[in-house]
């Protein structure tokens, strides 16, 4: 049994006045008078061992997105429910009116709506529901927690669609070129054309020249159909925050947008989370579209506060693709030993497969640079300029080992990234 709450004020309104008349006996009378009225009120409350409840998954939003949770009320029992319900959604799932006034006559059912909007992407829970039934005088309840479990998969939001269609035009503009005067790996016949001055005589079709009486080139276009493997790290150095976000919602911008891009562009892709174990994986060449299955496979993804397994990466690449591949690591150019785990597996990397290695970087850095008033703002102005030495030096080092280097800001990674896949594609570097 559970008092009211809110009645409680009630019960002492009916009992001060007989305090101050003289003889507990008239104390203790209304008392057992109130005893009474609760006990009743309680036996007249409806049972909740006769409600059922059944739930409608809200299925899958993005990120501070509105969704519903849909729960049914169902009173088998002989007496009218009147009471509150309370699902149980975690707090991250941002229920605004999870605690609800129900009123279920005999044999009828009703519908509460729970309106969320997600403050967190992952899968959210909620584990039951608690019901309270008051009696007809709101004196006294029953409660029960119902299990009744419900899920709610909040999936990243891909803030980076917005620079999609630019990067698209980029890339139908590169496909549509009439020529592109580059020979050897990376390039597709495309059609014939008749010779004009600057044309490079390596593209001369000499049998189409003979044919014709007229000197004939070659035209080509960047390949089509070849493989974009990212891999996305997950490990300690990506739970770092960034302006407004981690270091790992920053990657999974880079690769939604790269990912949608590069199919878009004909391309094959595979997109791997990995640590020290494979956190998620998905690719074009499964069922159904490439965004969906990347938001399905990211959306449950968290940093591990665990250190990155640089050397097996090499082995979880060449399971993903045999061939000649552009392979994008989205990690951390500033966490660690790099010339003990980046570095050396990034050069082994890049003998086999175009190599771009892609990292965001503080915006802050750039702040306190300017910052120098204060000594502790000269401090920490030297602290930032230690970091972007390093993490230059990083950069420099990479680059001789042949591997592209992003390095942008957390709003600037996705379309940088985008815009070196069509440099290199345009390049026929693929």
């Amino acid at each position: 049994m559970a008092i009211s709450g809110r009645y409680v004020l009630l019960v002492l309104l009916g009992v001060m006045p007989v305090l101050l008349l003289p003889g507990w006996g008239t104390v203790l009378l209304v008392a057992a008078v109130l005893a009474g009225l609760a006990a009743l009120d309680l036996l007249l409350a409806a049972s909740l061992r006769q409600i059922h409840l059944t739930r409608s998954e809200p299925g899958n939003v993005t990120l501070h997105s509105p969704a519903n949770a849909v729960l049914t009320v169902v009173n088998d029992g002989s007496r009218r429910l009147r009471g509150i319900l309370r699902d149980a959604w975690q707090p991250s799932a941002g229920a605004q009116n999870s605690v609800q006034e129900i009123d279920v006559p005999p044999a009828e059912s009703r519908r509460v709506t729970v309106r969320l909007r997600p403050a967190r992407r992952g899968d959210l829970r909620a584990p039951h529901v608690t019901l309270r039934s008051f009696g007809p005088l709101l004196l006294a309840a029953r409660q029960r927690t119902l299990a009744c479990p419900g899920s709610l998969r909040v999936l990243p939001p891909f803030h980076s669609r917005r620079h999609l269609p630019s990067k698209l035009r980029k890339l139908r503009e590169l496909d549509g070129k009439a020529a592109v005067q580059i020979r050897g790996a990376g390039t597709e016949f495309d059609s014939l054309r008749d010779y004009v001055r600057g044309d490079d005589v390596r593209s001369i079709d000499w049998r189409a020249t003979a044919r014709r009486s007229a000197v004939v080139v070659r035209t080509w276009r960047p390949e089509r159909d070849r493989r974009v493997v990212m891999v996305l790290d997950t490990s300690r150095t990506s739970a770092a925050r960034i302006d407004d976000e981690t270091r790992l919602d920053t990657g999974m911008e880079a690769a939604l947008l790269l990912g949608v891009l590069a199919e878009r562009g004909g391309d094959r892709v595979d997109f791997l989370a990995f640590d020290r174990r494979t956190r998620a994986r998905a690719g074009s060449a499964g069922k159904g579209n490439l965004l969906g299955q990347l938001v399905q496979a990211m959306a449950p993804l968290e940093a591990e506060l665990i250190e990155m397994d640089w050397p097996a990466v090499p082995a979880q690449v060449r399971a993903l693709s045999a061939h000649r591949s552009l392979v994008v690591l989205l990690t951390s150019l500033d966490g660690g030993a790099p010339e003990e785990g980046l570095l050396p597996v990034a050069a082994q990397l890049a003998r086999e497969h175009v190599v771009v290695v892609a990292a965001v970087r503080d915006p802050q850095l750039g702040t306190m640079l300017q910052e120098r008033d204060t000594a502790a703002g000269v401090f920490r102005a030297a602290a930032a300029e230690r970091a972007l030495l390093q993490r230059a030096a990083i950069s420099t080092e990479l680059r001789q080992h042949g591997v592209e280097v992003v390095d942008a800001e957390p709003h600037q990674l996705p379309p940088r990234l985008a815009d070196t896949y069509i440099r290199l594609k345009a390049a026929g570097t693929l």
